[in-house]
């Protein structure tokens, strides 16, 4: 192939995928394994190199035809050194030089970039977010996290910093996360679902109310966020309320927002995607009530699917 190749690297708490794409978004090849964050980086990084060179192989091609490389990951994280700095996802990883590592192993240039960030750019270029020059993206998955779109161009802030909505503390008390009870990260994220999901359980059986989840915590010890979606369209009515209760509290730190920043577009992924309009209808009426400028600010799920991090973490690969 006389094309150069651009090759992404999503590196996630339960997986890390590595691709190729000759022309975004589409992929040319691709590789996921488990990270395993309890064993460290080192087996991960290992793992991420020879998939680089095993996916490089099956196409016939080499470290000279790659273009760039991205790497897409959670923050905290040092953007311009390209440092890994113990992500909550991925605690072992202590300041790891992750660019230069693999700049050292493929001999060319390599960028790291925070996954909203990443996210952001793939859906304002081929998601739900065209078209739009103002944006924010917001992760929704174990954790939460946004990412700026303003005027066109991705917004970082002074020290990178910008977007961590998931920090902002909603209510003196509740679920923790982002290591602060009651922000909106542990009030609306996956992780933060989970928690209230469990307490409420707890209070349901002390009331002596029936639930699936009830049934699903005696079997296998914990209650995620997948859980409890599925125990809402078996017709559970505990379930749905935790649903309508996290999106009233993601309608609350969407009207920040809204506020703030005056969007066009609020795209949101995890969650929103698999959970759809029981999640986003009480978030939208919320803001409605809240928000100033709610009538100029359409609320939607993110439109690349399971694909968004695959995307994103190219996406980093082109410099954004």
């Amino acid at each position: 192939m006389s094309e150069k190749v651009l090759v992404g690297v999503d590196v996630g708490g339960t997986k890390t995928a590595v691709l190729l794409s000759m022309c975004l978004p589409d992929v040319l090849a691709r590789k996921e394994f488990p990270t395993l964050p309890a064993e460290g980086p080192e087996r991960a990084i290992e793992m991420i190199k020879a998939g680089i060179h095993e996916i490089l192989t099956g196409q016939r091609l080499t470290e000279a035809d790659i273009q760039g490389i991205g790497v897409s990951c959670g923050g905290p994280l040092d953007r311009v050194a390209g440092v890994i700095q113990s992500p909550p996802n991925l605690p072992t990883w202590t300041d790891v030089p992750i660019t230069s590592i693999l700049e050292k192993e493929f001999h060319t240039g390599c960028q790291l970039e925070n996954d909203a960030n990443a996210g952001a750019v793939a859906e304002n270029r081929f998601g739900a977010g065209q078209g739009f020059r103002n944006m924010v993206f917001l992760t929704m998955g174990t954790g939460l996290g946004a990412g700026i779109i303003l005027d066109g161009h991705l917004y970082h802030g002074t020290t990178d910093l910008a977007g961590e909505i998931g920090h902002v503390r909603l209510t003196r008390r509740g679920p923790i996360g982002y290591n602060k009870a009651g922000s909106v990260e542990g009030w609306a994220s996956g992780g933060g679902m989970a928690q209230v999901a469990l307490r409420a359980v707890e209070l349901a059986q002390k009331r002596g109310k029936k639930t699936l989840l009830a049934e699903h915590l005696q079997t296998h010890q914990a209650i995620t966020a997948r859980d409890v979606g599925i125990a809402a369209q078996q017709g559970d009515a505990l379930a749905k309320q935790i649903i309508q209760s996290t999106g009233r509290r993601l309608g609350e730190a969407l009207a920040i927002l809204v506020d703030i920043l005056n969007p066009e577009v609020i795209v949101i992924g995890g969650l929103a995607m698999r959970l759809g309009e029981s999640l986003l209808a009480p978030a939208r009426a919320v803001v409605k009530r809240e928000s100033l400028a709610a009538e100029v600010c359409q609320i939607v799920p993110a439109a690349l699917g399971e694909k968004i991090g695959d995307i994103a973490a190219l996406c980093v690969a082109t410099g954004l």
